[in-house]
């Protein structure tokens, strides 16, 4: 094995660090690698000139990781002012379960011209026969690292399961989240966003509050003595100004999620889903559940529970695969077109979650009947990808400005961030478009009547629809009624407001102590 002393190349070279850190491995924080990293680059007289960082990020895909795709996308593009990207190790470049997508990434950066640099590992990633059979090794070993974790963990969450604690999520509308110790004392209640501190405290769950669970019991009631649809309870409880316990409207999915339950009469439930190493989701079949039955207090009598459970099966039993195509066929012939919101409101119709679990998809039944959205499935899916993107964007701009000591809510309601208590915010996407020309399009939606933000930040994405390419920081006072219309060239008057990150706006958020002369 070859000991790694000075690189190949030359030095005085500009480079980039890429540093990543999981909830599995805390020991190698970000600060700690960026802090060897420095070392190495120092002792070659290497200047770092760019960072890009994923914290409290798996490396099990690059799924997820926005600094890696941004990186990645700045040296596909040709945008990257470095020829070197420095990673603590292999495995802070990632833990792909498939050795080949790791190659393929660095690959990329080494047709480009650009040089990976693992600075911990005891190769030189000089392409020697030597490195590449090491380097194979130690990205199996990295992929392999997580299969076995995940199994460990998975046996362990089984364990405690069946001890009748609680493993994660929230504990929904009527329930509450309580802590106890090692002991089995109650410590404290766990309020929304809140987590246990030390390893050996548990979560189980209790009855909420009397009025909440009467709600609760409310829903039972409306389903079997007063024979309401899912959709109808909803409307019911919208109409009484009840709130999800997310602060949401009701629908029918967030009704049927308390109406089928077990945790309502004290089941602990367990792998009713998995999504095992970041790869499908997968509907796992009742006999592959981990169950603990009497795990907690219950707050629906269990005749009653499992009385809904059987009106709902021969609710969803009473049409078959045909029958269900026919209405809506015949839905489609008389409306000429078809939506969820056609749907919803048609008298005497299956909802649209039983057209989705029957069929796989809203899309699917409308193709066995003939129809065809406007929308390509393409748009759908980048559609869907937004929506698991926006989030993901949100959480990390409050976890940055946290950092920099800023104060920073979210309004569940309008998403709209409040900082310092001076300034709203507006986050919004913009898919790219591209044109038969070739030109790129982005447009720039904006509702100012309703919202009226101070600032919105614009996040244009990728010519894929994959990552962050470039922000735009708008004050409110620049932007048009309605729309934004930018292209890949763009005027000086809009170009002003581009960033290649969100630094300068994370500059806003930081506090300055004031000091009076004497």
């Amino acid at each position: 094995m070859v000991l790694q002393t000075d690189p190949p190349h030359d030095t005085h070279h500009r480079a980039a660090q890429y540093v990543r850190m999981s909830t599995e491995h805390q020991q190698y924080s970000t600060n700690n690698q960026a802090d060897r990293i420095l070392e190495y680059a120092q002792r070659r007289h290497i200047e770092i000139v760019r960072t890009y960082a994923d914290e409290g990020k798996s490396g099990l895909s690059i799924g997820g990781r926005a600094a890696l795709q941004r990186l990645i996308a700045d040296v596909e593009s040709g945008n990257a002012d470095f020829k070197l990207i420095l990673v603590y190790d292999v495995s802070r470049w990632g833990r792909f379960q498939d050795a080949d997508e790791s190659a393929y990434y660095e690959y990329i950066c080494k047709r480009k011209g650009i040089h990976v640099v693992y600075v911990a590992e005891q190769f030189e990633n000089d392409g020697s026969p030597v490195s590449t059979i090491v380097k194979g090794v130690k990205r199996a070993m990295a992929g392999e690292y997580s299969r076995e974790l995940s199994a460990k963990v998975f046996v362990g969450q089984c364990r405690l399961i069946e001890l009748g604690f609680r493993q994660g999520g929230p504990a929904g509308y009527g329930l509450r989240r309580v802590l106890i110790d090692q002991a089995g004392e109650l410590k404290s209640i766990l309020k929304r966003g809140e987590h246990k501190s030390l390893q050996t405290d548990r979560v189980i769950l209790v009855p909420g509050p009397p009025q909440e669970v009467q709600v609760v019991n409310d829903m039972f009631c409306w389903l079997i003595r007063d024979d309401l649809s899912l959709t109808d309870i909803a409307g019911r409880l919208n109409g009484m100004a009840v709130a999800t316990d997310l602060d949401r409207r009701w629908n029918y999915g967030t009704v049927r999620q308390v109406l089928t339950n077990e945790k309502y009469i004290g089941n602990n439930i367990y792998n009713r889903r998995s999504f095992k190493l970041k790869k499908l989701h997968v509907q796992n079949p009742p006999q592959m559940w981990i169950r603990k039955e009497g795990a907690f207090e219950g707050v629906v009598p269990a005749q009653t529970f499992f009385t809904a459970q059987e009106l709902l099966l021969a609710r969803a039993t009473r049409f078959t695969d045909e029958d269900l195509l026919d209405k809506l066929r015949r839905l489609y012939q008389d409306k000429g077109t078809l939506s969820g919101f056609i749907i919803n409101q048609a008298p005497d119709f299956p909802t649209l979650e039983t057209y989705k679990h029957r069929f796989g998809s809203l899309t699917r039944a409308y193709e066995k009947v003939g129809f065809r959205p406007e929308r390509p499935l393409e748009f759908l899916e980048i559609n869907r990808r937004l929506r698991r993107l926006h989030p993901e964007i949100v959480e990390r701009t409050l976890l940055t400005i946290a950092q920099q000591g800023g104060q920073v809510w979210r309004d569940p309601k309008t998403d709209l961030l409040h900082l310092n208590q001076e300034l709203v915010i507006s986050l919004v996407m913009a898919r790219c478009q591209t044109l038969p020309s070739g030109r790129q399009r982005w447009r720039i939606h904006f509702d100012p009547d309703q919202y009226a933000p101070d600032i919105t930040v614009a996040v244009r994405l990728d010519p894929a629809n994959q990552a962050e390419l470039d922000y735009y920081v708008l004050p409110q006072l620049e932007l048009p009624d309605r729309e934004l219309q930018l292209s890949d060239r763009n005027s000086a008057d809009f170009d002003c407001f581009r960033f290649d990150d969100l630094s300068f706006f994370y500059g806003l958020s930081e506090r300055e102590r004031l000091q009076r002369k004497p």
